[in-house]
């Protein structure tokens, strides 16, 4: 290998070997390296290619430190792809409802797609972060809502605008804010079979200006799920966050379950769907359920005229023992 190649690729494996690092010793400390870590499955592929360059090249040095960095991304993805597994077998025969989550876009200038997906999967319970008036309205005036006639909206004309639509009576509804806006919006559904706790999530992206007010909202749905406990709670919503996030692994770490990873969809990809031909390549909007609650079937969609793909999930819900 001639040695410009090879110096090309040692500062391509070096940048890498940095990012690995961070990850290791201060886990989203960092704007930049928290973004990264986000898209731990695709920031890692150069070194597969740089190892093989290397034990061909006959550079062996740099062959074994661009396998260690591969390796590395094994195992940082292992959780989230081991995750799957059968679907628990109380769920068998049990209750269910189709919940439709989605990151409407606040600049998303027509509900119409929205409106004809609804009337296409026929919904129990959406859940729409984004959800401007506007957007509200037009939901309203299609006619799409009247078979989900209980409602609750936190107006604003902003991203952190919420629209909670059920078959079910929603009761004890209220919200919580972090940074002056709404972070969390909790209901219970007055299901057939029972009550059923819910909760909808937004939390702003880790941008610069944002970073720190991401991670505290990231850490305060933790604190709050501890508190209250995992036992029968459903969580959906946009979380601006994956697996390779510190924050979102603390959620999970209360002991809630991540849907799609659960039925084997680690790679539903969420986010984002306005740069075509280039695919999602994130997924940070999830459905998240606790022990009595699981989710036996969950798919993206597209989200006409969002940023995000959507999710319509089957959940099922334990049945009281009696």
């Amino acid at each position: 290998m001639p040695i410009v190649a090879a110096i090309v690729l040692w500062i391509i494996i070096a940048t890498l070997a940095l990012v690995a690092l961070m990850r290791v010793v201060a886990w989203d400390a960092l704007e930049v390296f928290a973004v990264l870590n986000t898209v731990t499955l695709f920031v890692y592929l150069p070194a597969w290619p740089i190892a093989v360059a290397g034990i061909f090249g006959r550079r062996p040095a740099l062959a074994v430190v661009a396998l260690a960095i591969g390796i590395t991304q094994i195992v940082l993805l292992v959780p989230e792809f081991a995750a799957a597994g059968p679907i628990p077998s109380w769920a068998t025969g049990a209750p269910t409802f189709r919940l439709l989550d989605a990151n409407v876009y606040n600049e998303n200038r027509s509900m119409a797609g929205y409106a004809d997906q609804i009337r296409s999967v026929h919904p129990d319970v959406i859940t729409f972060e984004e959800a401007t008036p506007r957007d509200v309205r037009q939901l309203r005036d299609s006619g799409v809502l009247a078979p989900l006639p209980h409602q609750f909206e936190v107006r604003s004309w902003g991203p952190f605008a919420f629209f909670v639509a059920s078959r079910y009576p929603l009761t004890q509804t209220h919200t919580t804010s972090l940074y002056d806006r709404t972070l969390i919006v909790e209901t219970v559904l007055s299901l057939p079979s029972g009550s059923q706790p819910l909760w909808v999530v937004h939390t702003t992206a880790p941008l610069p200006a944002a970073f720190q007010q991401w991670k505290g909202q990231l850490a305060t749905i933790g604190r709050l799920i501890r508190a209250r406990g995992t036992r029968g709670l459903l969580v959906t919503g946009d979380f601006n966050a994956t697996w390779g996030n510190q924050g979102f692994r603390a959620v999970l770490a209360t002991g809630l379950t991540d849907g799609a990873a659960a039925r084997g969809h680690p790679l539903a990809m969420t986010w984002s769907q306005l740069v075509a031909p280039i695919p999602p390549l994130v997924r940070i909007d999830h459905v998240l359920t606790g022990p009595g609650v699981a989710v036996e079937q969950i798919t993206t969609q597209h989200g006409a005229g969002s940023d995000h793909r959507d999710l319509l999930a089957t959940i099922a819900v334990r049945p009281p023992r009696t």
